[in-house]
């Protein structure tokens, strides 16, 4: 590849990627093909040295008019595995007339250097380390801490964890990835698209994006870094860029803000599926409250089972855990009840479940971060790389002890998502003791004026990126933007289908056609099913009234 370096523009640009075929331990759609790009490590000061990106792409099949960057989120997502799966639905999506494009990013995989961050170099190691604490076992508590001794329990292992926090920081300082931490953030991810979109379609030229969850701040951060390369931008699953840039545990009281209603959306499918739909209801006619009545016995009984033996192979956190990879997802909804929920019940009443149960609890923090990130397929040792990068983007360190962080996860728990608030390890909660911050971080402003409009999307009930926070991204960029609502349960408007938004998007990328303000709500569509003969019109029917501006 022939290429030349600009310090004084701070970009890589160049004349040509070879694109050949993928590794096909990677990638297997036969439609894509792949090249690396190389990048300096700080674009302030390329003595620093260079890296690489790994790339996919797939060609436009009408004339081009460009290339589209998608970013899955994590921020530990592999862009390289969600093209190879999504490349088709994207491209109809763009009417294929975009090169469709994506890139492990600084952090991410084991093609992309600096790949993959670790901080241990086994499972074992990891497990031996953190033995005997609430990184493996998880927190348990009953209510929203409403037992004083479940309070007094986690605030126990406070110093413990404090010490082991400052360990980390320095475990992940001395290994062989340490010396990229300060190299992977947002920010030099951000320019990394402004190079590719040189390299791929001109210097200057516009730079199409669609980034989801954590790709939304990644989206944030590049088109106000960035405001005059703003082409055709859709972000996806709002996280409030404002946030990473004023707080250091931002997640506890604002990303979980909707999940409590998420499950409220599961436990009315389930009430209205019956019995023979959603094994959780025990009879007919059964209500919503019945159902999480039913949940809530579950959980107080993995508790207690818990609290008498740590060796309990289902504690609540697991079955905490699983309900939220399902409110996640809806569409996963009547397999979890019909297959999940009576292996957590056996194992739970056993105090000695079967091995598939004890399984899922030496492997639940792994499990956790396969939905948002990539981890190595040559060391299944946990992987840091969300950390690296939400934690390299983070404020300044404030000297925060962990009692404080523990302290925040309870008061979460009563003011935020009686639910979900406590699930633990959460990325965030270990920026406070993370050991360093990325050489660059952009904090704002976060309200550009851009070159051209983006569009915002959100579902009404997201359990990890709620609505309020698209509403404030959008209040932000103000006519900058527009707001598109999926009526929706889930993660992303991906988590259920619609045909409407799918129009949206395809007359936005095609024809650069935006809502003309920010009321238009898209439906889901009415034969997706969350329990047989259940859909998501029903369900939002028959919940209580919500508000929603």
């Amino acid at each position: 590849m022939q290429e030349k370096r600009d310090p004084l523009l701070n970009i890589t640009t160049a004349s040509s990627i070879e694109w050949g075929p993928c590794d096909p331990s990677v990638i297997t759609n036969p439609a894509l093909s792949c090249s690396f790009f190389e990048i300096p490590l700080d674009y302030h000061d390329p003595s620093i040295g260079y890296g690489r990106l790994a790339l996919a792409k797939l060609n436009a099949t009408q004339d081009r008019l460009g290339t589209v960057f998608l970013n899955p989120g994590g921020p530990g997502g592999s862009g390289l595995d969600t093209l190879n799966m999504l490349a088709d639905i994207l491209s109809s999506l763009s009417g294929g007339f975009y090169d469709i494009f994506s890139w492990d990013p600084r952090g991410v995989g084991s093609l992309t250097t600096p790949g993959e961050i670790f901080c241990f170099d086994s499972p074992d190691e990891y497990n031996v380390f953190w033995n005997g604490t609430v990184e493996l076992t998880g927190i348990e508590m009953t209510g929203n801490f409403s037992d004083p001794n479940d309070v007094h329990a986690l605030l126990a292992q406070a110093p413990i964890m404090q010490a082991k926090y400052d360990e980390l920081a320095r475990r992940c300082l001395r290994h062989s990835s340490g010396k990229f931490l300060r190299y992977v953030g947002t920010a030099a991810t951000a320019r990394d698209i402004v190079a590719l979109a040189d390299a791929l379609d001109g210097p200057g030229s516009l730079v199409n994006y669609v980034g989801t969850s954590y790709g939304s701040l990644l989206g944030m951060w590049l088109i106000n870094m960035f405001p005059e390369r703003v082409g055709r931008v859709i972000i996806d699953g709002i996280v409030d860029p404002t946030l990473l840039a004023t707080q250091e545990t931002a997640t506890a009281f604002h990303e979980l803000a909707d999940a409590d209603k998420t499950y409220e959306g599961f436990l009315t499918g389930c009430a209205l599926a019956g019995p023979q739909g959603c094994p959780i209801a025990s009879a007919e006619g059964q209500t919503a409250a019945d159902i999480d009545a039913t949940i809530q016995a579950l959980l107080k009984q993995a508790h207690d089972a818990a609290r008498r033996n740590t060796s309990a192979p289902v504690t609540s956190e697991i079955i905490r855990d699983e309900l939220l990879s399902v409110i996640e997802s809806l569409g996963q909804a009547a397999l979890f009840a019909n297959t999940t929920w009576p292996m957590l019940v056996a194992g739970v009443q056993a105090e000695a479940g079967p091995e598939s149960l004890t399984a899922r609890r030496s492997t639940r923090s792994a499990r956790r971060r396969t939905r948002r990130s990539s981890v190595s397929q040559q060391n299944q040792t946990r992987s840091y790389s969300n950390e690296a990068i939400l934690c390299g983007d983070s404020i300044d360190l404030r000297r925060t002890r962990m009692s404080e962080v523990f302290g925040t996860v309870i008061a979460a728990s009563r003011n935020t998502s009686e639910m979900f608030s406590v699930v633990w390890p959460a990325e965030f909660y270990a920026c406070p003791f993370w050991p360093v911050r990325a050489v660059e971080r952009y904090q704002g402003p976060f309200n550009k004026t851009l070159a051209n409009k983006v569009m915002v999307v959100s579902n009404t009930f997201d359990p990890v990126t709620p609505l309020p926070e698209a509403e404030a991204v959008a209040a932000l960029l103000g006519d900058n933007a527009r707001l598109v609502r999926q009526d929706a349960f889930g993660h992303t408007s991906v988590s259920e289908p619609s045909q409407c938004l799918n129009a949206v998007m395809f007359a936005y990328f095609v024809n650069g056609t935006l809502p003309e303000d920010n009321s238009t709500v898209c439906e889901v569509d009415t034969d997706f099913e969350i329990f047989p003969g259940v859909n998501t019109e029903a369900i939002l029917a028959a919940m209580v009234p919500r508000k929603i501006k």
